[in-house]
């Protein structure tokens, strides 16, 4: 625990060196180009740098025993939006994303090292609150969390299953597709139709016969068959209203806003699974996810405090009795977390929170869960802040993973 201790006193001093560059961040790196402001470029940029504490990981592919202190970059990313009118835009975003010692290559070329394309789309709007787009996009259903920006999390990172389709059908949670988007008075939503990536997570070829699904439906029986995803997302909204402008979801608005909305979405990707009957007769299993949720964030009273709830039921089938590792499962889930920011004038502000889910697994006949304990420390809001969590899962009968994880985090 000593070589814990240490990185945290060293990202503690890095970030409180990197806090000074922008005490006020305004409105970021906007770049005009009209007078009134119209035409405009604005870039986005970010780095999340991770120290983590782990006395039991496993050995390596070598046998041997692996350091309990590991360091990574757990995103570095630059996004790009320009609009020359109200009536256009486009978005490009791209990164690197867990560099570490075991990823890192020699130059630089090798394929844990290489930056690579989020999102690239481009939109048309239809009159002032809606408009349709397309390219490689994030306009996801099912949740929130499956919707959520990276910019300002309230936990240390995503729940983990919430981005239910990443690596499965699309790459990085991002699918190719058209979508559309708007409000209607309270009311939010966001409809997408994609095509499926061939090229996935799953490795195995063909299923067993008479065994468990593989995501395999695009591979296996063709585009015309398993080809298409569809998704949605629909939110009404009690309180202070959202922007959606952007797809990216926020984590928490520190009390800035007052918001309390509940949400309803899915998935479906007809025949994207895989099952062999006894002689090897392939047939398709839908996949089919969907998703009940409601987010509370207001101010409590007048020292600055400030609450952030959350609270989600997902029910994922990827087909018979499917399992990936430890992150995906036919089953459901209830996951949940809440944030208080603690009440004080000082610039710097302090929010310790919770987070818990159980998840229903299928595959196994059990449940894991995970519970996580933490604390954001925001310098300038979250542009520049530390995050300190501790966090263990409980996987069927697997022994409990216990993980500490300090992030340094700057956005610009």
């Amino acid at each position: 625990m000593k070589k814990f201790y240490l990185i945290t006193a060293v990202l503690l001093l890095s970030l409180k060196g990197f806090s000074q560059g922008s005490p006020d961040y305004g409105a970021g790196m906007k770049f005009n180009l009209n007078e009134d402001g119209s035409k405009y470029l604005r870039v986005i940029s970010w780095a999340q740098i991770w120290g983590q504490y782990n006395s039991d990981r496993p050995l390596d592919a070598n046998g041997n025993e692996q350091a309990d202190l590991d360091f990574s970059v757990r995103r570095a990313r630059v996004l790009v939006y320009a609009q020359i009118n109200k009536d256009f835009l486009i978005l490009t975003h791209w990164g690197l994303n867990s560099l570490n010692s075991d990823t890192m290559s020699p130059t630089g070329l090798g394929a844990g090292s290489q930056v690579f394309m989020h999102d690239a789309w481009a939109q048309y709007s239809l009159g002032k609150n809606n408009a349709i787009g397309g390219g490689l996009h994030y306009w996801n259903g099912i949740s929130r969390l499956n919707n959520q920006s990276t910019l300002n999390l309230m936990t240390l990172d995503n729940q983990r299953q919430s981005w239910a389709t990443l690596g499965l059908s699309d790459q990085f949670a991002r699918h190719i597709g058209v979508y559309a988007k708007g409000t209607v008075g309270k009311f939010q939503y966001r409809v997408a139709v994609n095509g499926a990536g061939t090229t996935n997570l799953q490795a195995t070829t063909v299923p067993a016969n008479n065994g468990t699904a593989t995501y395999t439906g695009k591979r296996l029986l063709g585009s015309k068959e398993a080809g298409r995803t569809y998704a949605g997302y629909f939110e009404y909204g009690f309180l202070e209203s959202e922007s959606n402008f952007l797809p990216y979801k926020v984590g928490t608005y520190l009390g800035t806003k007052k918001v309390f909305n509940i949400g309803a979405g899915f998935f479906s990707h007809p025949n994207g699974s895989v099952i062999a009957d006894a002689a090897g007769n392939l047939s398709g299993e839908n996949v089919t996810i969907f998703g009940l949720d409601a987010f509370y964030d207001v101010p409590v009273g007048t020292q600055g405090a400030a609450l952030t709830a959350y609270a989600l039921y997902q029910n994922t089938d990827y087909g018979k009795n499917y399992r990936l590792g430890t992150t995906y499962e036919t089953g459901s889930m209830v996951h949940g977390h809440l944030g208080y920011v603690l009440p004080g004038k000082s610039k710097t502000r302090f929010q310790p929170y919770v987070s818990y889910d159980e998840r229903q697994i299928d595959a196994i006949n059990d449940n894991a869960s995970q519970l996580g304990i933490g604390a954001n420390a925001f310098f300038s809001g979250h542009n520049s802040k530390l995050t300190l969590e501790y966090q263990t899962l409980k996987y069927g009968t697997n022994k409990a993973v216990n993980t500490v994880t300090l992030q340094a985090m700057i956005y610009l």
